[in-house]
């Protein structure tokens, strides 16, 4: 299973498919053929093994999964299906497939009477495919918010400058994990006030090797001679205020995980309509009081209605920290209202 996620990882990180890696074993345990999945439209991982055996190769073998086998036909046919006609005896797969349409493979592999077992290094393999078992799973893209904040709060000075109150270090994890992202999306506000590029660079200005889509959400038009035009990626200009809806039209494009760094107004809305799953915050060790606060309104009237958290991940960049935390209560669905405290149960910015 651990040369199977190793297999996975060859595949993209980003788009809408998970990443996927299999290992088919004879009967005496030896490697017959693996495989991994190459991106939408090309074969799965299951496929790809079988495809370098011959007929009949993998009659009596073992396939090792990192993924449920699929159970239904989109670009390709099920991969539930393909292993059965290839005689295959036994499957072991790590986490089980989350999709309304994909999943339901194992049952239909153990009703042709093929020996299944999952679960298998489940731990590690859900950590590697966090962000697309998230999106599967509540059917829009895995979000992530980031701020940079002095200690009491502020994401600008009382005059709004903002630049900078981290320092190098922290600036370039940001980078680094928009450079991880399919898209960094942001207001017509923070283009309008900052004129970012949304562009990953490195600490020299050069770009990273992955460009996160530049989206820019809202009705007030951007100047053509915008920072963000000179993208090397085309940006996507969207008028759409409902965040769900929003985020739907952008998993339909092929997005996977959002960078959401567009200021303390969107950020906030995020927060507030309970559709975050990371995140990320700076903390620069300086006071700057004032009312730029990094946050607004995420509908908190009272105490028993505070947004609880918990922490990922602590980390020193230099002289600043960064604080990687996640909802304590599961994310909302698109279309749905965000739990409370009383009614849910537990279930498995501004640029600095």
């Amino acid at each position: 299973m651990r040369r199977a996620l190793q297999l996975a990882a060859n595949g993209p990180a980003e788009g809408v498919n998970p990443r996927v890696g299999c290992v088919i074993l004879s009967p005496a345990g030896e490697v017959l053929a693996e495989g991994w999945h190459r991106g939408a439209g090309t074969c799965h991982a299951e496929v790809d093994a079988l495809a370098q055996l011959a007929p009949g190769g993998a009659r009596g073998a073992t396939a090792v999964v990192t993924l449920e086998p699929c159970n239904h036909t989109g670009r390709t046919g099920p991969c539930a299906l393909a292993l059965i006609d290839a005689g295959v005896a036994q499957v072991v797969y790590a986490v089980a497939d989350p999709g309304p349409h994909s999943a339901g493979g194992a049952e239909r592999l153990r009703t042709a009477g093929v020996d299944v077992t999952g679960g298998l290094l489940a731990a590690e393999a859900q950590a590697f495919l966090a962000d697309w078992l998230v999106s599967a799973r509540l059917g829009r893209p895995h979000v992530t918010v980031k701020w940079a904040s002095s200690l009491d709060g502020r994401a600008a000075a009382a005059d709004g400058s903002s630049q900078w109150i981290t320092g190098p270090a922290a600036r370039a994890d940001v980078h680094e994990r928009r450079s991880g992202a399919d898209a960094i999306l942001v207001g017509t506000g923070t283009v309008l006030a900052d004129d970012p590029a949304l562009t990953a660079r490195a600490a020299d200005g050069t770009l990273l090797a992955h460009q996160p889509r530049p989206v820019v959400v809202g009705r007030r038009p951007v100047p053509a001679g915008a920072a963000v035009h000179g993208h090397p990626l085309t940006p996507w200009f969207l008028t759409e205020h409902d965040l769900p809806t929003l985020l739907g039209d952008l998993r339909e494009r092929g997005i996977r995980r959002v960078f959401v760094e567009g200021g303390p107004t969107l950020a906030s809305a995020f927060v507030r309509a309970g559709l975050v799953d990371d995140y990320l915050i700076y903390l620069a060790p300086t006071l700057l009081g004032g009312d730029r606060l990094a946050l607004g309104d995420i509908g908190v009237a009272g105490i028993n209605e505070q947004r609880r958290l918990r922490i990922g991940a602590l980390r020193h960049l230099g002289d600043d920290l960064l604080l990687v935390a996640h909802p304590a209560l599961p994310a909302a669905a698109p279309g749905t209202t965000p739990p409370t405290d009383q009614t849910a149960t537990a279930t498995p910015a501004q640029t600095s």
